[in-house]
């Protein structure tokens, strides 16, 4: 049984003047082609992923400052056997996704929100779900994870490790579906599987211009030194709870 989860004289330009400003070095996982999910035997737990405690989180960044939030997951299953992690996927509600950083009651708060749920970026009317679908599992191996330098401002979004989970136990790959791409990821995770409940948290960076979320680009900034884009690297969090069958 088979479980599923879920430019060229302007870019020369860009990488002559980024050359020419300061960077820091940091690690992003590597966004790659969808990959096949795992197969699972007919003898595996399936345990129901708890919506209410479970949610994503991202921050994303500008030089003159960051915006955080939620988005929530609409259902799930995680898959153990013989009481080990075997697989797993979420459906993301887009249309839930939520500014946390600015009061609800603030005009800006709704203006943000709006801008996040439009065509610049997840274009929630076109594609109002996204996925997250288990297709490998390793143990934490830190040499796996992809280096990228990050120019710096005040505002430089967090490196992932700094930002990551304490003592991660696994590596998990998966594909990611958004705006109707799916990449495949892997980022370094911590499973904790109980007698009574299943937790997977998760840290790490993605490239949201690889699902096409590409409004005002570290591309298109012909001088970054005029602070006009927003980075490309977006801190998101996986926090997944599920209960299992007495």
């Amino acid at each position: 049984m088979q479980l599923k989860l879920v430019l060229i004289s302007t870019t020369l330009l860009i990488l002559i003047l980024s050359s020419c400003t300061p960077s820091q070095e940091g690690t992003s996982v590597n966004a790659t082609k969808a990959e096949t999910g795992l197969m699972i035997t007919d003898s595996a737990e399936f345990v129901p992923v708890d919506s209410v405690m479970s949610i994503i989180t991202w921050i994303g960044s500008k030089p003159t400052g960051k915006h955080n939030g939620v988005i929530h997951i609409k259902n799930g299953q995680i898959a153990l056997q013989e009481d080990t992690l075997a697989g797993g996927e979420i459906s993301i509600d887009i249309k839930s996704i939520r500014v946390m950083d600015i009061k609800p009651e603030e005009e800006a708060n709704k203006k943000l929100t709006d801008h996040l749920l439009s065509e610049d970026f997840f274009d929630a009317v076109t594609y109002p779900e996204g996925s997250f679908e288990v297709t490998r599992l390793e143990s934490y191996d830190s040499t796996k994870l992809e280096v990228k330098d990050e120019f710096i401002t005040e505002n430089t979004p967090a490196l992932i490790k700094e930002f990551m989970v304490e003592n991660p136990t696994h590596l998990i790959s998966g594909n990611l579906t958004l705006r109707g791409v799916t990449k495949n990821i892997t980022f370094p995770a911590v499973v904790k599987i109980g007698s009574s409940v299943v937790k997977i948290e998760a840290k790490f960076n993605i490239d949201r211009t690889d699902w096409n979320l590409s409004y005002n680009s570290e591309s298109r900034a012909i001088d970054k030194a005029k602070d006009k884009f927003i980075y490309n690297t977006v801190n998101v969090g996986f926090s997944l709870e599920a209960t299992r069958q007495q």
